[in-house]
């Protein structure tokens, strides 16, 4: 069931690409990103809700190790999608995501290192290749 989340994960992050550019057009992208991550707030806000994951909850549900990862893990989103809305802002879209999408190459190498997963030679072969495909789109 995963795979099929994670293609509709691809599938809206291509629709935050082109709809995302069609909207920058003569605003600050910083601006752009703040109200963006302000609606997706709301929205998950509510969405909460609506599964009902808001009962029970206490801040002491979390230890502070998680706090720690979870607050680091929303900078360094906020710092991808300042970067990500300025580099759109500023470039074409098909480039911009091909570089943003070599996200995936640094998630293998880093959760080699600090989770430990295996980096087999199939998996090293696909993340060169997509490497190679990133700066085969980019290059004019």
């Amino acid at each position: 069931m995963y795979i099929f989340y994670a293609f509709l994960s691809s599938i809206f992050a291509a629709a935050v690409a082109i709809l995302a550019k069609l909207g920058l057009s003569g605003i600050d992208s910083t601006l752009a990103t703040t109200v963006r991550s302000m609606i997706m707030a709301a929205f998950l806000v509510i969405t909460s809700g609506l599964l009902g994951r808001w009962s029970g909850l206490s801040l002491s549900m979390f230890s502070g190790k998680q706090w720690l990862l979870i607050v680091g893990s929303g900078i360094a989103g906020a710092l991808s999608w300042l970067f990500y809305f300025f580099a759109l802002q500023n470039g074409a879209a098909g480039p911009v995501s091909a570089i943003d999408r070599m996200s995936l190459v640094f998630v293998i190498l880093l959760a080699a290192i600090f989770l430990g997963e295996t980096l087999t030679w199939k998996v090293g072969i696909g993340a060169v290749l997509m490497a190679l495909g990133a700066i085969l789109i980019v290059i004019k």
